[in-house]
């Protein structure tokens, strides 16, 4: 028979993919902190090189959880970032379906 342990770590494979990436996870999170966030700061922020932030970025637009508007600010362009209704929904979720699971595990 199986234990409520085993059965509470095989949740793992239920959490979101798409978030649980910790660069992608660091992402979301700095974003749900400001409305609204620039390609720049969020490189520093988060450490990632440009390439590697630009891959993560394409991902989390593909599943619909960030906007990314392109612009200029004078004459230098400029990348916005934000959370989607349905980003900050999902990575809500994420967090609450990862402390549920952590309190479980910890009983």
């Amino acid at each position: 028979m199986e234990t409520e342990e085993k059965k509470d770590l095989r949740s793992l494979v239920e959490l979101n993919r798409i978030i649980h990436e910790p660069a992608r996870m660091m992402i979301l999170a700095i974003l749900l902190a400001a409305e609204k966030a620039d390609f720049v700061y969020l490189q520093r922020e988060t450490g990632l090189t440009r390439g590697n932030l630009s891959s993560h970025l394409s991902k989390l637009e593909e599943a619909g959880y960030v906007s990314i508007e392109k612009g200029f600010r004078g004459k230098v362009p400029q990348t916005l970032l934000s959370l989607t209704p349905a980003g900050r929904a999902a990575f809500t979720a994420y967090r609450e379906q990862l402390r549920s699971l952590v309190e479980r595990i910890s009983e």
